[in-house]
């Protein structure tokens, strides 16, 4: 049995998802690898199957994909991984050593690239908040023991604010490990609406769910750059 089920959920992920998961490949002595895919138009999920153990399609929403590739797994730690997250070197043994040392569940510190010198301060950022706060973020690659993930609920079905939720959940059942080894993220949603106003949009659409703002309409707002719906 795999010591780690990676699970990955995609839509539309066909450029670029050769690259990523080549970059797995060494570590399928030690993990299983489940791409989850909502639907995608293009040729994602075909592209995936010579390259993982198993490729699931599911409706539309990462929380569906990410629940329904942890029922499927067979390893005791699922780790959650976007398409355009890299893990860093020895992230399999620094994931065991955590758990081998009572964590439950965890995730790494994370780092940017893109073409703007901001996303150097923004990963900075986002570190030093989950650090403080507790809280991951999906792109830090959250991993988690199979039935602790279970015990907590799973993530919820809400269409954005889903790495928050179940960040909370965990929580309460203990502290989150912290690695301070980064994994390598694309910083192409802050790119694609301008990093000061994404890093703005985020902290309002986070301060709206705080106080109670349904997860759909954030959605939406999240999907469009707007602050407001107009």
């Amino acid at each position: 049995m795999a010591d780690i089920s990676i699970i990955i959920p995609t839509l539309n992920e066909e450029v670029g998802i050769i690259t990523f998961l080549t970059k797995l490949q060494p570590l399928r002595s030690q993990c299983e690898l489940i791409v989850v895919d909502a639907g995608s138009h293009d040729d994602t999920a075909k592209i995936a199957e010579p390259f993982v153990d198993d490729v699931i399609s599911t409706g539309k929403g990462r929380a569906i994909q990410m629940n329904v590739g942890a029922a499927m797994a067979s390893a005791p730690i699922v780790l959650f991984l976007h398409a355009d997250t890299y893990l860093p070197d020895g992230a399999v043994e620094k994931i065991q050593q955590a758990i081998d040392n009572g964590y439950n569940w965890g995730r790494f510190d994370i780092t940017l690239f893109g073409q703007h010198k901001m996303l150097v301060i923004v990963a900075w950022l986002m570190n030093k908040r989950s650090r403080w706060t507790g809280i991951a973020t999906g792109d830090q690659a959250i991993f988690v023991k199979k039935d602790i993930f279970e015990q907590v609920g799973g993530y919820a079905d809400i269409a954005l604010m889903e790495d928050i939720d179940l960040s909370a959940k965990l929580k309460g059942d203990s502290k989150p490990y912290c690695s301070q080894s980064k994994v390598a993220s694309s910083g192409r949603r802050w790119l694609d609406f301008g990093v000061f106003k994404t890093i703005s949009l985020m902290w309002w659409l986070r301060l709206r769910y705080y106080f109670g703002a349904d997860p759909a309409k954030l959605e939406q707002l999240y999907r469009k750059g707007l602050f407001w719906k107009v």
